[in-house]
Order: C-alpha cells, then structure tokens, then sequence
C-alpha cells in the first residue's frame, strides 16, 4: 500500500495509526465511530478530555427499570407493572450457551483487550477509510454497556434518548472515557452479567431473563444453544431479527451467531450444524402489564396505589423524585387489600349495576382502628376501552387521586356527624323537635368559624313527604331521616361545631377544597368521596378515634432494602360515650329506619341511607366494629341525570333511594367479606328517648326502606311565614333559643350514657 496518496498527504491507515497514537496518550481513544479518513487528526484534538474524574456509580450499578409487583394484604400478586419489562439475574443465572453466543456475535475478543479493542479500531477504521464513508464500526462490549446506561437514564424523553445516541466525537469519548474505567472496577465478568441485563431484545423486553421469558416462557438459565444464539442475533436489530414477525430473517440471523461461535471455537462445528438444523420453537408470553390487568376489578386499587406514590412526599421530595422511583420500579409493594373483601366488594359493585348502565356503583371498605383499606369496587370495570365500558375515573376517591372533579353530594349521610357533634356539646339524644313538612329558617341564625353569619335571609328546607309532620327525637330522627330534626339540631349545635367535627372524622370534598360552612351540610350539601365516608363511619365503629386511610404496608425495592411508608395517623375526634350512642342509633337505621333493606342479621351492624337532590346520587355507608363499608350509586359520564322511572341492572325502580339500591349491595360486599365465625358487638350503651309523636303517616309512608332524605341548598318561597313567627308550623322548645343545653324531657335529666361531650 502507498505511503502517500496522490497530492500528498499520509494515507488513511497512517492516519488512523497517528489518531489512536494520539488518543490512547490523551486518555481518550476515539473508537466504534464511523468516521472518513480525513480530517480525524483534527478530530482527535478537540476529543482530548482533560483529566479522568472517578468513574459516576451509576456506571457501576446502574439502577435498571425493572417490574414492580404489587401484592395483597396476604402476599397473593394483584398486578404487575413497569415502564421496562426487565428482571435483573446475576451471571450464575444465564445460560452459559447466552454468555458464550452474545460475546462471540459482538465482542468475540472481548475477554482478551481491555475497554478498547485496537485491532478492531484500525481494521474499522481502515475498511471506512478505503471506502470513504461508513462502513463498519469497533464498539466493544464494554462500550456498547456505556452506552446503554445514558440511554437507560434517559428513560422515555426523546430529547434525552436522541442526546445520549447522537453520533459526535463528544459522545464517543465519553463513552470511552467511562468504558476504560468500568473495565477496571468491575471486571470483565461483571460487565457482561450487567450487559446482559441492561440491553434491548425487542418484544418490549429489557434484559435477557424478560427475553427468555417473552420469546421461549423459561427462566435465561434454562436456555439452550439454539435459543441462545436467536436472542443474541435479535441484539444488532430487535426490529429486523423479531423472530415473532419475521422468522425467516431470525433464523439467518440465529445461523450466523452459531457460525461465528464454531469460528471463535466456543462450540464445535458439529455442534452448530446440529443448532442450525433445529427449528425455531417460539413459546411466547405475552406481558401483562399495569393495573388493567389486576385480579378481582382491583384496578381501581392498583392505580390508587400508583397515585399515592406519586403524591405522598415520603416517598421522594419532589413529584420528579416520585415520578423517577415508580418509573425505576424493582418494587415489592405490600398493600392493604383484602383479597376476600376485595372479591365481595366486586362482586357486590357488579351485582346489581351492569357495567352498560347510564349509573355506576362505587364500593369501598375501610378497617376500623387501622385505617387500612381493604377493598375498592366499581361497576364499570377498569381500562381504556370505552367501547367496553371500561374507565379509569376511580368513583371513590378524590380528584388528586384519579376521581371525579368534585366528588358526590352526601345526602343524609352526613346527619350522624351532626348527631355527633351536637352529642359533644351535651346535647341529649332525648332533644326533640317538632316541626310541619316544610321548614324555613333564618340564616343568620347560624354562626360560621369566623364568628360571622351564614347567610342573609332563610334556609328553606322540607322532609321527603309531606305526611312527615310532628316531633321527632335524634334516634327516630336518624331512623327515618328528617330534614327539618337536624336543620334544627344543627342550629342548636352550632354550624362550626359541625364542620369541625367534619373535619376531625376526615370527611373532605372531593376536589379538596375547604369545606364550606352553609347549613345544608347537615344534610350532605359538601360533595365529598365514597373512601372519605368508609373513613368517618369508621370512626363510630372505633368508638370515637379516627385513622386516616392507608393503602400500602410495606414497599421493598430492588435490593430487598425496606423503604420508608407512610402509616396510618389516628386521632380522637369524639369520645367514646358519644360514638357508642351513635352506634346504637344507627342500629335502629337497619333494624327498623330506612336501611332495613341493607340489615345483616347475625351480627351488631349500624349505617345511614342517603339520596340527594333529584335522586341525582344515593349512598348507604354502614359499619360492623370490624369493618366500615361506603356504597355510592349514581351518574358518572356527564350532567348528572335523575335516577326517576329507570332501569339499573336488568331491574326497575320507580325511585332510586339510598335504602333500596345501595343498601342492597352493602349488604352483599359485608356479608362476603365478614368472617361469620368473628362478630364483635358495639359497646352496649341505654340511649335517652325523647317525646316523639310523628303526625299524619299512613302506612305506605311508614314502608321500610324509604328513604327520606331530600335537601334543598337553595332557598325558595315555600309559603306561610307571613313575617310574624321566625319559624312557621314548628314547635320551639324552650331552651333553643338562647343555647342552654336541653336536658331530657322526661328520662330523668342529664344527656344519657355515653352523651357528655369532652
């Protein structure tokens, strides 16, 4: 070969020769890159790097996305999730036919140079030379690993991937920068073990395990030679040699690594001749991949999961930390998901709502004590495919956490808190009030936290039927869920002693805003969420102590290392005389109130019906001293419609009220999930009676499992005030107007067992 080209000049090999020269002095040799002759002199000094830092870690460990499973409260699997489908094995758990077949196909002098291969450099170097273009590159293993790492950080971001693979001198000596250095801290077995675990087998899998597992369902200690040789063929190009849509190209490709490991002598000729011959046998198993895939409809606990890593700060300061722990995964997520109760909760959402119907059924169940969450149910199963009916709105939660915008209007679920609250003011459970069907009164007459007024002119509100007239005790006030009792009661309890008390039991809007101090919370005018009622009625199973929801028990990553979770916090938000009282009181809701319907019968069980405004939502949330249980149904797509004259789960309904549609399936998911050999009584307690003389109810009026809990949050004229008495048709008692504390009327004074505030 001539030492000078025509017009002088050194020849390409001989420029090549000087560039390595120059490079490997520097520190940094320019290797694998597909460059001309000419100009590399140049080249090589701008890639002079100067000073070699110590090597970054994650080089030496890089943390490899992997799958993060997440189990139940008994360890059984409820899904499995990941931005790469990888599961790192350590070298010992590779088929040594893969380590011989990857390292003969791509880097057959790999355990004999060091970071840099010399002679493959100018053998590289010199083919694009004499073809004046690209041709072939001289990437070693060690190299290729470099690389992958920036693009294993750069995770799905475009920008960062296109940076991390952009063909410049700058890159390359870096590359090769960091690929002297990981030859000589970890060694040429450790190197191939995290190649072999960092790379791309197409099929969406990462690394060779989640290779083997995708194209042949077997553990990559389990290969054989011919399997071997086709997954490291599929390296140069996933997309070409996919053996799944191309198996003709595939085989070609499986022949010529079998070929070039006889050449290397890994294996005899015969030995790939046999190979060769051998048909591909795919046994493919296709991913399964994110909380679509969950067991028992836990889809909707699975994202939950997902979002409360995501926002909780103990689990990374910022929402970019969170993001890059989640994304990373490795996880082993322990939750608190019941499987039984999940199954019952599923079971129960989809028994008596079809997934196709205009409405959907929530259903949630909190432990008492613990605040562990046991199940989540929805009518409308879990995924994208609306042709299917399928969502991912979370009917039970908040907005943050993947629900509605708002979150569901309450109805007369809420009258307890206000019971609650009234009992920890020393009201008796004996105070009754009497009223006419309709009620209106002044909004000045409620006081805010502020110390200011609710409001100018009236809050007209009325009972579910005219018929309801009379006086009414808080026991048979809870039992047939009057309107105008708890307008009342909350007037004498004061309006902020019931938003506090709100508050303390965890009730919390859905779009997480403040609550609102307008009377007509007392009757479920603050939307809030199925989890945020399973919570509070559970505070009255556990006698008077609130816990906040938690779904997570434990979360180990990678490396088997506990990660820190956040714990459920427990507070007292009443005394226990007073959740005892309303435990007792809400006995008499399924015994012979409105919530018969939903009444289990071998055991102590209490709840509330309600449905809101125009039957737009109805509830039923009830509780054991084991288990707490919310069960919304209403419209989920759109303007709320009014569930009048319609037909919900292949049945009709006149009506839909709180008693006859969710108590049912309360009824369901309790009984499925309770243990019939574990029934626990409420504390036993003697609840005040007042004088109650319920006027003008016929019978059908009377009908168990009508459900009377009708609110209005706007006033209207109703008629009747003629601007003479402050409350038309009612009878005052004495002590309401002036705030002393009613005593009883005739049971012996005093507020009763369990009634003295704190």
């Amino acid at each position: 070969m001539p030492k000078k080209r025509s017009g002088g000049g050194l020849t390409g090999t001989q420029q090549a020769a000087k560039f390595l020269g120059v490079s490997v002095l520097s520190g940094a040799v320019l290797a694998g890159i597909a460059l001309p002759a000419a100009g590399a002199l140049g080249l090589a000094a701008k890639g002079t790097i100067e000073g070699f830092d110590e090597i970054p870690s994650n080089l030496k460990t890089p943390p490899l996305s992997q799958r993060t499973t997440i189990l139940d409260a008994k360890g059984g699997p409820i899904a499995t999730v990941y931005s790469r489908d990888r599961t790192v094995v350590p070298l010992t758990d590779i088929s040594p036919y893969m380590q011989k077949a990857i390292v003969a196909i791509e880097d057959s002098r790999f355990y004999e140079h060091g970071a840099i291969d010399l002679k493959g450099v100018l053998r590289a170097l010199n083919r694009n030379a004499q073809s004046g273009g690209v041709s072939q590159g001289a990437s070693t293993l060690t190299q290729q690993y470099v690389k992958n790492v920036f693009v294993e950080e750069a995770g799905d971001d475009p920008d960062k991937v296109a940076h991390a693979t952009q063909q410049t001198i700058g890159r390359k000596i870096r590359e090769l920068k960091y690929a002297i250095q990981v030859e000589e801290e970890l060694g040429k077995k450790k190197i191939l073990e995290n190649y072999l675990n960092i790379t791309f087998f197409g099929q969406q899998a990462y690394g060779i395990e989640a290779a083997s597992k995708r194209y042949f369902s077997k553990s990559a200690k389990d290969l054989k030679l011919e399997e071997a040789a086709l997954l490291a063929g599929v390296v140069q190009s996933p997309s070409r040699y996919d053996p799944v849509n191309d198996m003709q190209e595939a085989t070609k490709r499986r022949n010529t690594v079998l070929q070039r490991m006889a050449e290397v002598h890994e294996i005899s000729q015969a030995e790939a001749d046999r190979a060769k011959a051998a048909p591909i046998k795919l046994k493919v198993s296709r991913p399964k991949n994110g909380c679509i895939t969950a067991v028992d409809g836990a889809g909707y606990f699975c994202d939950y999961v997902r979002k409360v890593i995501l926002a909780d700060p103990v689990y990374g300061k910022t929402e970019e930390e969170r993001q890059k722990l989640w994304n990373l995964g490795g996880l082993t997520i322990r939750t608190t998901l019941d499987p039984r109760a999940q199954e019952a909760a599923n079971e129960a959402a989809t028994s008596k709502v079809n997934k196709d119907d205009k409405v959907a059924a929530s259903v949630v169940q909190v432990q008492p004590g613990s605040g562990k969450i046991l199940s989540m149910g929805q009518s409308r199963p879990y995924g994208l495919d609306q042709s299917q009916n399928e969502s991912v709105l979370n009917l039970a939660v908040d907005n943050r956490m993947g629900g509605t915008t708002y979150g569901f209007q309450v109805g007369s679920t809420f009258k307890p808190i206000t019971a609650a609250a009234a009992l920890e003011k020393g009201i008796s459970p004996a105070q009754a009030f009497s009223s006419g069907w309709k009620l209106s009164v002044p909004m000045n007459s409620f006081t805010n936290c502020s110390g200011g007024t609710a409001g100018s002119g009236n809050w007209d509100l009325q009972n579910e039927v005219a018929s309801e007239t009379g006086s009414w005790d808080m026991t048979s006030a809870l039992g047939k869920s009057i309107n105008t009792y708890f307008a009342l009661l909350e007037q004498k309890t004061g309006l902020c002693e019931t938003v506090e008390m709100a508050k303390k039991m965890g009730y919390e809007r859905g779009d997480g805003k403040k609550l609102g101090e307008n009377p007509s919370i007392t009757l479920g005018g603050e939307e809030s969420t199925p989890l945020s009622m399973a919570a509070a009625y559970a505070t009255f199973a556990n006698r008077g102590t609130y816990c906040t929801p938690v779904a997570i028990e434990s979360i180990t990553n990678a490396e088997g290392k506990r990660l820190k979770v956040s714990g459920s916090s427990c507070s007292q938000a009443m005394s226990q005389g007073t959740a005892d009282s309303i435990n007792q009181m809400l006995k008499g809701v399924v015994e012979d109130g409105t919530g018969t319907q939903a009444g289990l019968s071998d055991r102590d069980n209490a709840g509330k019906t309600g449905t809101t405004n125009d039957r737009k939502d109805a509830w039923f949330v009830g509780y054991t001293p084991n288990l707490s249980t919310a069960v919304w149904v209403g419209d989920d797509i759109g303007e709320k419609s009014s569930m009048y004259r319609v037909t919900i789960g292949g049945q009709y309904y006149d009506k839909v009220c709180g008693g006859c549609l969710p108590g049912p399936i309360w009824k369901i998911a309790m009984t499925g999930a309770l243990d019939a050999a574990e029934t626990p009584s409420f504390n036993p307690v003697s609840v005040p009676r007042g004088n109650t003389e319920p006027e003008g109810e016929d019978d059908e009026d009377r009908g168990r499992g009508r459900d009377r809990d009708r609110h209005d949050d706007k006033p209207r004229d109703i008629g009747g005030a003629g601007g003479q008495e402050p409350f038309p048709g009612i009878s005052i008692p004495p002590d309401l107007i002036g705030g002393g504390t009613n005593r009883g009327q005739g049971n012996g004074g005093g507020n009763g067992d369990g009634g003295d505030g704190p």
